[in-house]
């Protein structure tokens, strides 16, 4: 059979997209081929999905004929780009998507000219196909090329199509906005323990709490600002919590975090 998708990089994110993408039958196993360094990693991702493994990217990039995927570390891509750079894919030039943070689309495009390239920023919750992936479009894509890449990251969440000058700020928000949530979670819970409520206790309160008013967000469309005015009754606990957190300042904090993680992208891309 055809090998339709090359996986360089065997990594967390990189088993993550695999492994929604052969549950959902996008890809068979034996139209998959991953390059992957370590051996032991290699073993375990060959008998966790029956895919073909190899150490050597430059057969991947040969084999692959539909999407080249990399979910290497950026401080490689030079020297992967180096490798491949004599490389000419034995079939039709595959559609290369690279999620490496700070890799411009004109990086790419130098690395691998005359070939479709999309550029994607997806975040941690991908891992348990609850991403959010956003993808800017390089010069030789076309509406075909944005399907795939659409069909691919949909496997592991939602997906939204930006303007390359917006990845920065996509970074700030989406990207690093998992640690943020994470800490509101840990604040959460640690108010609760603070109240007298056991640990554990807490935590699932506090992480259930998070997960649920999301859920709702999500299913009903209704905005924010609605959800929170449904919730808070006049003189009651809710708008007694909020006029604390409005004095602490936490919406601006918010606001500061992710420009704050948009401006060192920025600083990060510029090297």
């Amino acid at each position: 059979m055809t090998t339709k998708f090359g996986l360089i990089g065997g990594g967390v994110m990189g088993e993550a997209l695999l492994s929604r993408l052969i549950a959902r039958k996008i890809y068979q196993p034996s139209e998959v081929i991953v390059s992957e360094p370590q051996p032991s990693r290699q073993v375990f991702l060959q008998e966790e999905y029956g895919v073909t493994l190899t150490p050597d990217n430059r057969l991947v990039f040969t084999q692959a004929t539909e999407v080249l995927f990399l979910a290497v570390k950026p401080q490689v891509f030079s020297a992967i780009a180096q490798e491949l750079a004599d490389v000419i894919p034995t079939g039709s030039k595959p559609l290369v998507i690279s999620i490496l943070a700070g890799v411009t689309l004109g990086q790419l495009e130098a690395a691998f000219p005359h070939i479709p390239v999309i550029r994607a920023m997806p975040n941690t919750p991908a891992t348990v196909g609850a991403g959010m992936t956003a993808i800017c479009m390089g010069a030789y894509t076309k509406a075909h090329h944005q399907e795939i890449a659409k069909k691919l990251f949909s496997a592991v969440g939602e997906v939204v199509e930006v303007s390359e000058s917006l990845m920065d700020a996509v970074t700030g928000l989406s990207g690093s906005g998992p640690a943020y949530v994470a800490l509101m979670v840990e604040a959460l819970a640690d108010g609760g323990v603070f109240s007298g409520l056991p640990r554990a206790i807490a935590n699932q309160l506090a992480l259930q709490t998070v997960l649920g008013t999301a859920k709702l967000l999500h299913e009903t469309k209704i905005h924010p600002a609605e959800l929170k005015d449904r919730v808070t009754s006049p003189g009651g606990t809710t708008i007694a919590g909020i006029a604390q957190l409005e004095q602490a300042s936490f919406r601006s904090a918010l606001i500061q975090a992710v420009k704050a993680a948009t401006a060192r992208s920025q600083e990060l891309g510029r090297g």
